[in-house]
């Protein structure tokens, strides 16, 4: 078992997996999926769920919704990403604004960070 499996949170996640918000099934869908590498939707690690994880590159892509703009969440958020730093991920975080209004910009953030963490 490694360090970051947490059986509790895996019904949790696969729930998420079939519920996904509609900037998650956009991404998804209309970019992630369609990648030359792989990336997973949903991924536990310790305490947390990532929205989506590419393990070659190590990359966490978060996408936010008004939730993440309390300071509840805010606190919430820098400590998660804290942890995932710490654990050597590198985390990206999107506003579902962005990916509403920015799509193709988000999309080529992705890409080049991808590319600058792995050899294709």
């Amino acid at each position: 078992m490694n360090k970051f499996s947490n059986r509790k949170l895996t019904n949790n996640a696969q729930s998420l997996r079939r519920n996904m918000t509609k900037e998650e099934k956009h991404l998804w869908y209309d970019f992630l999926k369609q990648l030359s590498v792989t990336v997973k939707r949903q991924k536990v690690f310790g305490s947390y769920i990532a929205d989506f994880y590419v393990p070659k590159a190590k990359i966490i892509i978060e996408l936010d919704g008004s939730q993440h703009y309390t300071e509840k969440g805010e606190a919430s958020d820098k400590k998660r990403d804290e942890f995932f730093r710490e654990n050597g991920f590198t985390v990206l975080r999107y506003t579902n604004l962005q990916i509403q209004q920015q799509f193709k910009n988000v999309c080529e953030d992705i890409r080049l960070h991808i590319d600058s963490l792995i050899d294709i």
